[in-house]
């Protein structure tokens, strides 16, 4: 286990310099009834992630690892049992819900973020940043707990030229709070947008959103331009100039729009349906992320994921990159005091269903 941890967080570091690496795409819908739904991708162009869904009970012990790949960080055991979708170790919970209703995912940050500096001295209160989803999901119910709880520990990278992350926190409340641990020290802003994806940080996203103010849904109207008139020669146009890169802040730009012109849905079902949806057009083919002649890795694309999360009806839904059907796991139904830990693949077969139309 503990080669495999420390060639996935080197190679980790190694794409993110080679632009191959993560990139995530945050959302937030709300129904009509103020239910708030959550939704992200996870990306990485690198190789297959190997990603797995855990069930984890409560009184479920786990370590950390520290720096080195060592078990040696602090001991941690679940309160809140929870539902969680890991990427190459099933201890590397990157998405998740608890039953208490709190939501956390982190998200690739390369470049900004600074933890930390690893002291042995401290250990036991140290936990990883891969780990640090898994830890919060046991251990709080609020954003508030979330926020007195990162005061008690030490977040340490397992590899320190490895790229950072941050991390989106929301609790049944329907608050959403970015953390940041910049300059080694943690940061929460308020998420009003609901809007994440990956560095620069958060509020230079938001200032850099005021470049697009002159954008607004649906179709132009007709112009005098000197001696003629000027039409719209197709639907949308009042989105032109909408980035459509694959980079953060033009993922974030994006993101930010279609989240605020989608309609409000009435019930819970249809915004997830509609999550789903909104982030098809954040899909990112293998290809697009390799200069011509390097060797690209066998996977259909490099969103290797889709998850969205039902924070009030305790439910979180996923589809994959080898099978597009929606699949959800209910919390509900989940008896977090008798049900035993277990971590399973996210897909049984890597090969996306084709159902063949019978025609009579």
């Amino acid at each position: 286990m503990r080669s495999k941890l420390i060639v996935f967080v080197m190679t980790l570091f190694m794409t993110a310099h080679a632009e191959k690496a993560g990139a995530c795409t945050g959302i937030t819908l709300k129904t009509q009834a103020g239910e708030t739904i959550l939704a992200r991708t996870i990306e990485w162009a690198g190789s297959n992630l190997g990603s797995s869904y855990v069930i984890v009970p409560r009184g479920y012990r786990q370590k950390s690892y520290v720096p080195g790949g060592k078990k040696d960080g602090m001991d941690f055991t679940a309160r809140y049992g929870y539902v969680g979708m890991s990427v190459e170790t099933e201890e590397f919970v990157s998405e998740g819900l608890n039953e208490e209703g709190l939501s956390v995912g982190l998200f690739y940050f390369p470049g900004y973020g600074k933890y930390e500096d690893y002291v042995p001295e401290y250990s036991k209160s140290c936990i990883s940043d891969l780990q640090l989803v898994s830890w919060l999901l046991g251990e709080c119910r609020t954003v508030d707990d979330v926020k007195r709880a990162i005061g008690r520990v030490h977040v340490v990278s397992i590899y320190p030229n490895a790229s950072t992350v941050h991390w989106r926190i929301a609790d049944a409340s329907g608050r959403q709070v970015v953390l940041e641990i910049v300059d080694k020290k943690p940061m929460f802003y308020e998420n009003r947008l609901g809007v994440l994806t990956n560095s620069p940080g958060f509020e230079w996203h938001l200032t850099n959103l005021n470049n697009y103010i002159n954008l607004f849904p649906g179709k132009a109207g007709d112009r005098e331009f000197g001696n003629i008139t000027l039409s719209s020669i197709g639907g949308g146009s009042g989105m032109l100039g909408l980035p459509g890169d694959f980079t953060p802040p033009s993922r974030f730009i994006r993101a930010a729009f279609f989240q605020t012109t989608a309609p409000r849905m009435v019930t819970a079902g249809q915004a997830v349906r509609q999550c789903f949806q909104i982030l098809n057009n954040f899909d990112i083919p293998v290809g697009a992320q390799f200069v011509d002649g390097q060797n690209m890795p066998d996977i259909p694309s490099a969103t290797q994921w889709t998850a969205v999360t039902d924070i009030r009806n305790r439910k979180i839904y996923y589809r994959t990159m080898y099978n597009s059907m929606i699949r959800c796991i209910e919390l509900n139904n989940i008896r977090f005091d008798e049900v035993k830990y277990r971590a399973a693949p996210l897909d049984k077969v890597t090969e996306q269903p084709i159902e063949l139309v019978t025609i009579e």
